[in-house]
């Protein structure tokens, strides 16, 4: 068979290729115009906002707050509470379009996706009515904390404990969490503990809400090599009283399920987690990758502009495959959740942030690798990248743990541990 023609060769009439920032023909008519809005949202912003606000220890308020007025930040939540009345599949849109500005928000991926997600799903009457206008409206923020010191990956070791006070019925928590972002501009954070079964005397899991200034809930920073304006913390929960309603579902008669659901709550939060992780992935490597394309089509060393060399457009090319690829899963997880389907969503979301994560962390180091010494420089704004593209490949949970669930889950292999 014949070499395959170039493209303008077989269809001289054919439209402009599709550029790596644009969004995918697929996608049905309200989702790219969805896409194009928030763009221009975030080309309002651009990276040098970005950076200027990280460098300076500050937050992105402004970004914050026009995206929460222009409705996006809630998308996702009921339309009775404010929200948009979507899904994660919209959400995600937003994210991913705003990180391929360069300015990506990731308490979006904290705030509305988990948080508000886990309380419009099992929340009480009253924790709904508290905590969804605010998150819909931007006005509120929430955080999240699972991981802790000597548990990891490993929810089954978390140790992050609650007890009911006899005297009063409150609930009295402890324990420790790390690597929680963004407690300090939170007015609350959502800390997945345990109790024990009265039945069997066994730990199972539940979620609190714990408002930032509840006495014995004390934070400490965790200085780290990455430029965003986000902030990492350990928290201390010392006997940390909280009322009877502190525990998301109430009761054990209420629909969310209380300290009888606290499993099912905790994995509605982590597959938009990791979905929405993926698209934070994906808009940074698109970033990178639109850098590194103008780059090559104007850098000219000898005759030709760098990307007519094949050492470097193939490159450039594998990187707009896989961001592409990683992008039809994510889309994948974020119907099959927004469908109901949680257990075809956790395998998706699983896939799509692995994909995702991979394909930003190549993307970025060829970038930089494609302006040589410039990609060093702040004028590029690519070398804070190569730290916060390695983020999606640890958090929040690690590549080698996504393969574990593949093989163990998809494959049907049985586990080592």
């Amino acid at each position: 068979m014949p070499d395959a023609p170039d493209a303008p060769n077989a269809a001289p009439n054919a439209p402009t290729p599709n550029a790596p920032s644009e969004p995918p023909v697929i996608e049905p008519q309200d989702h790219r115009d969805l896409r194009a809005a928030v763009s221009a949202l975030g080309a309002r912003y651009g990276r040098e906002y970005f950076a200027a606000v990280a460098r300076d220890g500050q937050q992105t308020d402004e970004l914050w707050t026009e995206a929460a007025k222009l409705g996006y930040l809630g998308v996702n939540l009921p339309t009775e509470y404010g929200g948009g009345g979507c899904g994660i599949t919209e959400l995600s849109i937003v994210l991913e379009e705003l990180g391929a500005a360069g300015c990506p928000l990731l308490m979006m991926v904290v705030s509305p996706a988990i948080c508000g997600t886990v309380i419009a799903r099992f929340g009480t009457t009253e924790q709904k009515q508290q905590w969804l206008p605010g998150l819909a409206d931007g006005s509120r923020k929430m955080a999240f904390g699972i991981t802790e010191p000597d548990a990891g990956s490993n929810s089954h070791r978390i140790t992050t404990t609650a007890r009911r006070d006899p005297a009063t019925g409150d609930w009295l928590l402890t324990g420790r969490k790390v690597f929680v972002s963004g407690v300090d501009i939170a007015d609350a954070t959502l800390i997945v503990g345990r109790t024990e079964d009265a039945r069997t005397g066994r730990l199972k899991a539940c979620l609190f809400i714990v408002p930032r200034d509840t006495p014995g809930f004390s934070r400490n920073r965790i200085d780290m090599e990455l430029a965003a304006p986000e902030k990492q913390f350990e928290l201390v929960l010392d006997d940390v009283r909280l009322p009877a309603d502190a525990l998301v579902g109430g009761g054990p008669s209420h629909a969310g399920g209380g300290e009888d659901a606290g499993l099912l709550q905790l994995f509605a939060g982590l597959n938009p987690e990791r979905i929405m992780t993926a698209a934070f992935a994906l808009g940074m490597g698109r970033y990178a990758l639109a850098k590194a394309v103008d780059y090559a089509r104007t850098r000219t060393v000898w005759k030709a502009p760098i990307g007519a060399h094949q050492a470097i457009a193939h490159p450039l090319a594998q990187v707009h495959i896989e961001i592409e690829l990683a992008r039809l899963m994510t889309q994948k997880a974020a119907h099959l959740y927004d469908a109901g389907d949680d257990m075809a969503a956790g395998e998706a979301a699983n896939m799509a942030k692995y994909a995702a994560a991979e394909a930003a962390a190549h993307a970025v180091d060829q970038a930089v690798h494609t302006l040589g010494g410039n990609g060093l420089t702040r004028e590029y704004g690519l070398a804070s990248m190569i730290t916060a593209s390695r983020v999606a490949r640890i958090a929040p949970v690690s590549r080698e743990m996504i393969l574990n669930f593949v093989s163990h889950q998809s494959l049907g292999l049985p586990k080592s541990y």
